[in-house]
């Protein structure tokens, strides 16, 4: 799984990285490097377990739809399921990329990875 926009995705989750000082993302870019962690996969039922409301959370995998969630996150992800993105959308949590994540926060504070 390192074709063109996975190497490019690497590139600027190291150089944010480094810039902010912010390891979460260099342990993002290497996920993403490691197909074996890259094609996990996870349920929007282990999502609502695992956090709370206006959490904000990184999956290095892909996001099923199996389950339900009542509460609102804030989800990046490597690939979602379009059940799952209609279950996050209804609980009020938004999809986000990589590149709005940093932006929004570019230390990682307050950010989990959920594998």
């Amino acid at each position: 799984m390192t074709n063109q926009l996975v190497q490019g995705m690497v590139k600027e989750l190291k150089t944010a990285s480094a810039k902010n000082k912010a390891p979460i993302w260099a342990d993002l870019a290497e996920m993403a490097l490691k197909p074996k962690i890259a094609k996990r996969l996870v349920n929007v039922t282990k999502i609502n377990r695992v956090t709370s409301d206006n959490d904000i959370i990184i999956v290095p995998g892909k996001v099923l739809g199996t389950g339900n969630i009542s509460h609102k996150v804030t989800l990046c992800s490597f690939a979602i399921s379009a059940a799952a993105a209609k279950k996050i959308k209804a609980a009020g949590g938004k999809i986000v990329s990589y590149s709005d994540l940093i932006s929004k926060f570019p230390t990682g504070k307050g950010v989990k990875i959920i594998g």
